[in-house]
Parts: C-alpha cells; structure tokens; sequence
C-alpha cells in the first residue's frame, strides 16, 4: 500500500520504490522490510520510515497538523460498511479520505493518517479490535473528533469473553471523541456506552428512517445496512450534509470487496459475503438475502465464523437454526463446527464441497456465499 505524507508517497515495497518516494520498514513474521532499505534508497526513496514505533510516532504528530475533522469507526459487524456509507455522505461536503480495505489495525491507521491529503476536510479512520487496549490505543494516535459504534455483538468472543468486555473495549472511542458520539437507539449496551461520552455531544439514532431505507434498497438491501447507513448519515449530517445531498450520492454505489458482491455463474446468481463473519453479521445477511428476489431456489452456503471462544458451537447452531427458520430451501455447512449444524448439506471442508458444488447449483438460483474470510469460501466461484 502507498501512503502520502506533504507530498511524498510511502510504499511498504522496495520494488514499488521510484524517485521521490519514501520507504515504511517493517519487521514482519517472515520477512524484515530493513533488509531492503538500500535497495529502496538505491531506486530514489528520499525517507524512510524504520520500525512500528517510528511510523506511529510519525502519523501521531501528522494527525495533529491536519485540518481535517476526524471521525473514528467502530463495532462488532457492519464497519466497513459503515465507513464506505460515510464517505460517500461526507464527499457531498468536502474533500473526504478515509481507511482503505482492511487497514484498521495498530499498522493500518498510521498509515492512514499518514496517507491523508493536506487539503482533506474529512478523515474517516475504521478502527478495528481483537483484544483488550487496542481501540484506546488507536485513539491515542488519531485523536478522532468524532466516534460512531455500529454495535455490540458477539465478534471476538474469544479475547473479550463477554459482550460486556466488547462494550467496554469499543467505548474507548466514545471516552477520546472530543465533539461528538453516535449509537443506535437499538444498540444493546446504549446506556452503557452513552456513560462514555463525558463532554462530548451523545448522538442516539432512529435505526429505520424511511426514506434511507427507500433510497439503500436498490444498492444495498437489508436491514441492518439501512442501520448502518442511519449511522453514518447522522455523522455526516452533523458535518453539513443534507439528506437530498445524501440520496443522490447513493445512485450505484457499492462495496468493496467480498460484501455482498454479486457473481453471475453457471446461470446463477451469486452473492459473495466472504469478506469475514460473525453470528450478528451472519444473521443479517441471512435475513436480507431472505428477502432477495430470484427465479429459482435460495441457496445459503454458510462456513465456519473464527474467534468465537468456548460457545463457538453454540453460535454455529444459533446461526444455522435461523437460516433453517426463514425457510430458505438449501442449507449447506461448510467446516468443522458448520458441519456439525442442523442444515440440509455438510461438508467438512471447501474443497469437499468444490467437487459436488456445480451439481446442487442450478441455473436461476440466488446463492449466498458468508463465513470467515480464512475459510476461502469464495473459492467456489473464482
């Protein structure tokens, strides 16, 4: 990834390196980005930036010169859509830049920073969190202005223990967040979290506002997007936005990446969702690809969600049993813990499933593709 501080671009990548660039070395688990310094500086790098520490050092100061409001993002499900919302609703006011892709991490959001133009007007910076102290670490870098939690589920079980640990962790945003804060009036830790607000204004947001609602179906259906798209509007309102501005900047937009991308196949319909899963995250796309219109049958494919702790099985089984409730007419699992789910079809692994997948997908059928990302379910039609 390029990154572009006062004019000169960083790249991880020696190779990448031209002539006035500027080169971020990393000591990863396989290779040491320092051993490519010379050649970096041999191609024209005019900077380097050396260790973890020194790039969050340099994004630290960069935050403080930049003009740009800055608005943190996070949550159990639903952030990068959230933020991709969020940027289209900002970019109907200013100049926006926001994370790309999946950098939302203690190396991601430096580089952010660090990649924000001087001329921004807004910086939307997702944050993301497995552990305990990461979201508050996160802030002290970036100093949001803003913070918005999409909401409280069941991701990352496993290190927080309790949906309590992730409300805890999450409202470290709203506890740095110097203006102003946004929830949804259905979060499930609301009270809690709007305790974390101290100074800064606590915006509490309708879930369900009809005419979002009307102007997301077409592009983005479901409702737990017109939640997130709720969200994201009430940020963007309180920075200028109108909600006619809004309305048109929704006219063909789309996710990036495996969320909800359509694939035509073998006649079929299919919707990827591979990018990650949790069970919240899992039940909502369920519950809107219920609702998709298609010629044929509804085929869900649901592989195994990772980091869910001790209740993993249990969540599988939650999942599975409400896919089997909304009556969709082609269950399968796919993994160790999906396999051992109520459904129609089984299968132990995605290769297991390659070699009888073209036979149970018909031409007209609309396919959902949802489990974690390291599952490789979307292998199934690459």
């Amino acid at each position: 990834m390029e990154v572009n501080c006062g004019g000169v671009r960083y790249t991880f990548d020696s190779r990448e390196i031209k002539p006035g660039m500027g080169f971020v070395a990393l000591k990863g688990e396989k290779t040491d980005g320092r051993a490519f310094i010379p050649q970096a500086l041999e191609r024209g790098a005019v900077d380097v930036i050396e260790g973890l520490e020194a790039l969050q050092t340099r994004a630290k100061e960069r935050r403080r010169s930049l003009k740009a409001k800055v608005v943190g993002l996070t949550g159990s499900a639903g952030k990068t859509t959230t933020k991709e919302l969020l940027k289209t609703f900002l970019s109907t006011v200013g100049k926006t830049y926001a994370t790309e892709g999946n950098f939302n991490n203690h190396i991601g959001l430096p580089l952010t920073i660090l990649n924000c133009p001087d001329d921004a007007d807004f910086l939307v910076l997702e944050m993301g969190s497995n552990h305990p102290g990461e979201i508050a670490a996160l802030c002290d870098i970036a100093a949001p202005d803003a913070g918005v939690i999409t909401n409280i589920g069941t991701a990352h079980l496993e290190f927080f223990k309790s949906q309590d640990g992730i409300a805890e962790e999450k409202g470290a945003l709203f506890a740095a967040a110097s203006e102003f804060c946004v929830v949804s009036a259905e979060n499930v830790r609301l009270d809690a979290l709007r305790a974390r607000c101290g100074d800064a204004e606590c915006i509490v947001v309708d879930p369900r506002p009809a005419w979002l609602a009307a102007a997301l179906a077409p592009v983005l259906p479901g409702a737990h997007n017109v939640s997130n798209a709720a969200l994201a509007f009430a940020v963007a309102e309180r920075l200028g936005a109108t909600r006619e501005g809004a309305v048109a900047a929704l006219a063909g937009f789309a996710l990036p990446g495996a969320r909800w991308r359509r694939v035509e196949k073998w006649g079929a319909l299919f919707i990827d969702d591979t990018y990650n899963a949790n069970p919240d995250a899992m039940i909502a796309a369920l519950d809107a690809f219920s609702e998709t219109p298609c010629d044929g049958r509804r085929i869900a494919v649901l592989g195994d969600m990772l980091e869910l702790g001790p209740d993993a099985l249990e969540l599988h089984k939650r999942v599975f049993a409400h896919a089997m409730g909304l009556g969709i007419p082609l269950v399968i699992g796919v993994g160790e813990l999906s396999s051992q789910c109520l459904c129609h079809l089984v299968y132990k692994s995605v290769d297991a499933l390659k070699k009888r997948f073209r036979v149970d997908v018909s031409a007209g059928d609309l396919v959902l593709l949802k489990a974690s990302h390291s599952m490789k379910l979307g292998e199934l039609i690459a």
